[in-house]
């Protein structure tokens, strides 16, 4: 009876936890009825363009969470405190062109006058439970008062690591508009996002402000959910059109045949961010493994390329350097790679400048 009463109170304080409006809110009246419309949308959910497993036909879900929770590995976080200068975003000059790492996937980019901000967690942790996850000591640069006022906040899809409720929440009254998968504004909405500033894409849609900045919704290979129920919302990337530059916002995503066919429908992309870190074989159909990005990067046929999705949260058991040194070693010159420290203003168009190794300097 003691078991069945802890299971039961476990379940109960479960729910209850879950109750916190952190986990937000899943789709329902209209906002449901246009996801149903979807053709991305199948038997209640969304699915990807490719028969994407959960895990790897070699891998357990049990194998995966033993290593996980047992199996130690050095060098998974740094040994050192991350040291990093911070560029002010509140005192940046509107004319420069400028993009702005705020480690993992999370950063600010101002071109043609806007400012963009991209799935920011900037909370010190990327989990419902605050004392997990914890971005690594010295990474967590920015928070939230440290955010300017934002034309353009950009969602990739709702993983804890991508959507932050306390950072959002925080700059709720700073933003001017939120551009998201379909789906992904119920989030926002439960959070007292304003309706009519929210956009939301299916794959393939698009919307312009200002006969100026172009949004292009386009496919990712991965998944979503912020509960125990998965892919309940859309994830995306985004083809980003402003002052006749084209910038790739790849999101999470493993590597797949959309990445050729988004290159051969815009021709050329002037930079590309794509994910590199927080891999691994088990889960290969939804993060690119060391050497994936390269290829996408030629698929797209983009001209510039910055890593993201490292350097602040350990989500896999690679060691936290190897990301970063794994796609600079795949790196065959045909690319240029640029790899920012946390806070370091970059000038992405000017292709003279050089970027240290930083993370040499740190264990």
């Amino acid at each position: 009876m003691t078991i069945i009463f802890l299971a039961l109170f476990l379940v109960l304080a479960t729910w209850l936890f879950m109750q916190h409006p952190k986990f937000g809110k899943a789709p329902e009246g209209a906002r449901l009825e246009r996801m149903e419309q979807s053709p991305n949308f199948r038997e209640g959910s969304f699915q990807n363009l490719s028969e994407t497993p959960q895990l790897a036909e070699d891998a357990s879900m049990a194998g995966v969470m033993f290593k996980f929770l047992f199996e130690k590995k050095d060098g998974v976080k740094p040994a050192d405190t991350l040291k990093f200068s911070k560029t002010d975003l509140k005192t940046l000059d509107k004319a420069d062109e400028v993009y702005i790492w705020m480690g993992h996937s999370s950063y600010f980019i101002q071109t043609g006058g806007k400012r963009f901000l991209v799935d920011p967690v900037l909370s010190g942790a990327a989990s419902p439970l605050s004392f997990t996850t914890r971005a690594f000591p010295g990474s967590d640069v920015y928070k939230a008062e440290d955010i300017p006022e934002i034309d353009y906040l950009v969602i990739s899809h709702d993983h804890w690591d991508h959507l932050d409720y306390e950072t959002v929440t925080a700059l709720r009254s700073r933003i001017k508009h939120v551009i998201a998968p379909l789906g992904v504004g119920a989030h926002l909405e439960h959070w007292d996002f304003n309706p009519d500033t929210i956009t939301e894409l299916d794959w393939y849609e698009s919307v312009s402000f200002d006969n100026f900045v172009t949004f292009n919704a386009e496919p990712a290979r991965h998944f979503s959910g912020r509960g125990f129920k998965r892919n309940g919302t859309l994830w995306a990337s985004y083809l980003l059109e402003i002052g006749g530059q084209k910038i790739y916002i790849g999101g999470d995503s493993g590597y797949d045949d959309h990445f050729k066919v988004i290159g051969k429908k815009y021709g050329s992309i002037d930079l590309a961010i794509l994910e590199t870190g927080q891999y691994n074989s088990a889960w290969k159909y939804i993060h690119m493994i060391p050497g994936e990005q390269i290829q996408a990067l030629k698929d797209l046929n983009a001209k510039r390329y910055i890593p993201v999705h490292n350097s602040k949260f350990a989500l896999a058991m690679h060691t936290w350097k190897e990301p970063i040194e794994a796609v600079v070693k795949a790196n065959d010159g045909s690319i240029r790679i640029i790899t920012p420290e946390i806070g370091e203003k970059v000038f992405w168009e000017n292709d003279s400048i050089q970027y240290d190794a930083w993370w040499k300097e740190f264990n």
